[in-house]
């Protein structure tokens, strides 16, 4: 990272931009070749390798915003997370995860660990001790994800980075839900950052990527795994992902600056049972959240009271969009039981504490008093409907 370029905003502008020679443009050119020279060459580039002109330069600017030394990017947030998993997990070693996490990371877990004869142990609490009463004697990673998906529930980043390094252990997180712009856990001692770069690095909900960033020895480590499995991005969509980070800290702060007014609104409402938002003074990790945040960021979640249905409640809503992803420019809702955590179990749901009522909402950067406005509208309808249809 360049130690010139300590803003966020800064970094997201120019740091990783590829120098157009020829012509002098203001952005990076796009280097659409997937065959290159190998003759005379200082580093043979092929697209699986990771190492086009283009991913390199966004891999130094994914770097740079997470404060690591290196990085690599991949086709979907899933690549990442299998790939950095896999890469430092063989048959026989142990896993400790906790259960409230992103539902493709858990089905990962459940549905294909067993074929690799890897074992791991899903554990309730976010606290250190949890994570440390379950560390067997083949433990070696511990995977976090902080806020978590979709109850943003917190876990302290420098406690697991101690333990980890106290036991010589890796520890690997998801840090979609904050974005670098909000968190950055390799400050902590956190080993590997993972990320689906669709969310918050796109930011327009027309991208599908995902990132890993780390230290060099780390993201060695995954690359010879990486460029087996074969999960690398088009140069066309690493060039698009480029583009997107440039706005990233300004799109991601306003975002932020909606949640939480939008959490204090849902969080006094008659019809809202309860909200799940870090930068909430009744959130059980606020403390937490204020330590190792930035910013609370934009997702949060929220159930309704029974006298609302929320099938209704959905279609009733005018600008805020039901959608199955999140972080876009545009306020984003869904019901984590049919989409996110729909995999599940009712019970597996309900052991992470995902009731059928729950919300997740994805804030985007329209007027506040705007989403406001469509969220009452919607409440209104939504329980004078249900009230219609008991009668």
């Amino acid at each position: 990272m360049d130690k010139k370029a300590k803003g966020v905003n800064t970094i997201c502008t120019h740091i990783g931009e590829l120098e157009d020679k020829t012509f002098k443009g203001a952005i990076s050119p796009l280097y659409m070749s997937t065959s290159y020279d190998y003759e005379d060459v200082d580093i043979k580039r092929y697209p699986r390798y990771f190492n086009t002109p283009n991913q390199e330069a966004l891999c130094r600017k994914i770097a740079a915003l997470e404060h690591t030394e290196a990085a690599l990017i991949f086709g979907s947030g899933m690549a990442a997370v299998s790939t950095a998993l896999l890469a430092f997990l063989n048959k026989g070693d142990h896993l400790v995860v906790p259960r409230q996490i992103y539902g493709g990371a858990y089905n990962l877990i459940v549905e294909e660990f067993s074929k690799y004869g890897i074992e791991y142990t899903f554990i309730d609490g976010t606290e250190r001790t949890a994570f440390e009463n379950a560390i067997q004697p083949n433990t070696r990673v511990l995977y976090l994800e902080t806020p978590s998906n979709p109850l943003l529930t917190l876990t302290d980043l420098e406690a697991i980075g101690s333990l980890a390094r106290s036991r010589g252990l890796t520890t690997l997180i998801d840090n979609t839900f904050a974005s670098p712009v909000n968190q950055n856990p390799a400050d902590y001692g956190i080993d590997v950052i993972i990320h689906s770069a669709t969310k918050y690095m796109g930011g327009h909900s027309d991208i599908c990527a995902g990132a890993v960033a780390g230290s060099h020895t780390h993201i060695d480590r995954i690359f010879q795994l990486a460029k087996n499995l074969g999960g690398s991005l088009s140069d066309y969509t690493v060039w698009l992902l480029e583009r997107s980070l440039k706005t990233m800290g300004i799109r991601v702060r306003a975002q932020n600056e909606n949640a939480l007014k939008l959490a204090n609104f849902l969080e006094q409402h008659p019809d809202i049972h309860k909200v799940y938002y870090p930068g909430l003074q009744s959130h059980p990790n606020h403390q937490i959240a204020k330590a190792q945040m930035h910013g609370f960021g934009g997702m949060l979640s929220f159930e309704l009271s029974e006298a609302v249905d929320q099938h209704t409640f959905m279609r009733s809503l005018k600008w805020i969009k039901v959608s199955m992803s999140l972080a876009g420019v545009e306020s984003t809702l869904l019901a984590p039981s049919k989409t996110s955590h729909a995999l599940l179990s009712p019970e597996e749901r309900l052991k992470t504490g995902i009731r059928d009522g729950l919300i997740r909402f994805s804030t985007g950067i329209e007027d506040f008093e705007d989403l406001k406005a469509d969220l009452t509208q919607a409440l209104v309808q939504s329980k004078t409907i249900s009230k219609e249809t008991v009668t």
